[in-house]
């Protein structure tokens, strides 16, 4: 029962341990145009994931109150574009 409730509160850490022993035993799954394909997945899906989980844990008062400065500084910027013509 001990056993299950450290694993429990430790489950990332068992993880990340997991994860570096098995990129140690079969390296060739990481490597560059392996099955993994690192290059598309590090720089583009990992980092999407990323700032979208950040997105998740905003706090709605706040992502609503982000959202309008975005739509506000979109439209003076949309409408401003053409003043140099």
């Amino acid at each position: 029962m001990r056993l299950l409730e450290r694993m429990r509160k430790d489950w990332f850490m068992i993880g990340i341990v997991l994860a570096i022993a098995g990129a140690k035993l079969e390296p060739s799954i990481g490597v560059n145009g392996g099955p993994l394909k690192p290059e598309i997945t590090v720089s583009y899906i990992a980092v999407a994931t990323i700032f979208f989980n950040s997105g998740l844990s905003l706090k709605t008062e706040f992502a609503d109150s982000r959202l309008h400065a975005s739509a506000c500084v979109f439209c003076s910027d949309f409408n401003q574009g053409s003043w140099w013509e």
